[in-house]
């Protein structure tokens, strides 16, 4: 793992940095995936910067890797219950970055989420 400097943020920060490893999240987050669907998914991500992300996700205790040995052998990638508690955070970053660098969602969205993250008022509404 990356120093982190003693501080939680950044070692979370460092745990899901990386090109896929939000997106594979996220979209692991609504069901196991094997993976050549997750491949597709990623729109052209490479095999070996893939199978290398999701082997750290793996190691950081995100990612859980399941080979049933069949021919050939498939390989089934799910999140951990540490990996479901990053959905909450990461829809949250979703709604901040909407709301404040005006990029719209292209992803599907995790419908028990959005009704907290909308339920959030505005900065402008909290008292200073």
């Amino acid at each position: 793992m990356k120093n982190h400097h003693g501080c939680p943020v950044q070692g979370t920060i460092n745990a899901v940095s990386g090109k896929w490893k939000v997106l594979a999240i996220w979209h692991l987050g609504f069901s196991p995936k094997r993976f050549a669907e997750l491949r597709r998914l990623l729109l052209g991500g490479s095999e070996k910067v893939l199978t290398s992300q999701l082997r750290q996700l793996e190691t950081d205790g995100i990612v859980r890797r399941k080979v049933t040995h069949a021919s050939p052998p498939q390989v089934t990638y799910s999140l951990t219950g540490a990996g479901e508690e990053l959905i909450e955070p990461m829809s949250v970053l979703c709604a901040w970055g909407t709301r404040h660098l005006g990029i719209r969602p292209n992803l599907p969205r995790y419908p028990k989420m959005q009704d907290k993250v909308s339920s959030r008022p505005s900065p402008e509404a909290l008292p200073r």
